[in-house]
């Protein structure tokens, strides 16, 4: 039986892998996000992450997209029981930017109302986890914190995180709710991958080992570049994250890609596979957010969750990637 995770204090358990939704109603249209949503939750999976400003940054999109094919699934019958959701707030969408993204928004009438339109697009009365997607420094964290609290005593949401924080805010929001008894960040969802360690790791990892802080790390691939399927400028063109992944494709992250490669063969899986596992061995973290487009890729996650990599071969993935 596939061990599972305590994700807050207040008693969420979830799967070592999350479902990222990010790519419902982008490079996954209605029908296929379906098929992933079911093979996921028929692997034994239960938590699928989105945002209400998925997709944004798709022309014609107006925020919203994923969590309402989400909503379409989960009201075939049955399924709500079977899994948790965890969305997020703070990235106005009202105000599309050429660039596809709001400017970072937690004002408390914005969270209540957006709260209201994520449940509404979803198709449930309650959001399992409800996450302030970015840190807003124009509104104070006392009005963003008293509107998430609210959320939480009217059991709209069952309990609360935050995003691409900082250790020193999310320390700060974190003692004002303890000083005025109200719902507290129990999860941070930081920028964290065998490339991209640096923020992470240098205060943010011990703060919240120490915290008992909850920890779902995105882009756990790289946006695709950790699968090994992009190794030089020609393979990126046309792809939607090309410009990502593009910084990447550097002499260290070839030597990443190297050491995937090697370790992959040694352990008789894929570069992807031993990326996720390297991650969900590292101290604090509680599972990584993961996306697929295919069915292929989605076994591809699964087969991660039964990946155990030697004491030796994370060392020489840690040196790769130092």
């Amino acid at each position: 039986m596939m061990q599972r995770r305590r994700l807050t204090p207040s008693g969420l358990e979830i799967a070592p892998l999350v479902l990222g939704g990010n790519v419902f109603g982008w490079t996954a249209d209605e029908a296929t996000s379906f098929r992933l949503l079911d093979a996921f939750v028929d692997a034994g999976l239960d938590m699928i992450d989105t945002a209400d400003a998925y997709s944004l940054w798709v022309p014609g999109n107006q925020g919203g997209e994923s969590e309402a094919i989400i909503g379409k699934w989960l009201a075939q019958g049955g399924k709500r029981g079977k899994v948790l959701i965890t969305t997020k707030v703070g990235v106005d969408i009202r105000e599309k930017s050429a660039a596809g993204a709001g400017k970072p928004c937690l004002g408390a009438d914005y969270i209540l109302w957006e709260a209201e339109e994520s449940l509404r697009r979803l198709r449930t009365d309650y959001i399992d986890l409800y996450l302030a997607h970015r840190d807003d420094e124009s509104t104070p964290l006392d009005e963003t914190l008293e509107a998430f609290d609210r959320l939480v005593t009217q059991g709209k949401v069952r309990a609360i995180g935050a995003s691409n924080f900082t250790a020193d805010r999310l320390a700060k929001a974190r003692e004002i709710s303890r000083n005025n008894g109200l719902a507290i960040y129990e999860t941070l969802q930081p920028l964290y991958n065998l490339y991209d360690r640096a923020d992470f790791e240098q205060e943010l990892q011990e703060f919240c080992v120490q915290e008992d802080i909850g920890v779902t790390p995105y882009f756990s691939l790289g946006c695709g570049f950790l699968t090994g399927k992009y190794r030089t400028m020609a393979d990126l063109e046309g792809k939607p994250r090309g410009y990502r992944v593009k910084e990447m494709l550097n002499d260290r992250g070839l030597r990443i890609l190297q050491t995937l490669d090697t370790t992959a063969a040694e352990l008789g899986a894929t570069p992807a596979q031993v990326a996720l596992a390297w991650l969900m061995a590292q101290p604090g973290i509680t599972a990584p957010i993961a996306s697929a487009t295919s069915l292929e890729q989605m076994a591809d996650l699964v087969a991660s969750n039964r990946l155990e990599i030697p004491a030796e071969l994370l060392e020489k993935l840690d040196q790769a990637s130092a």
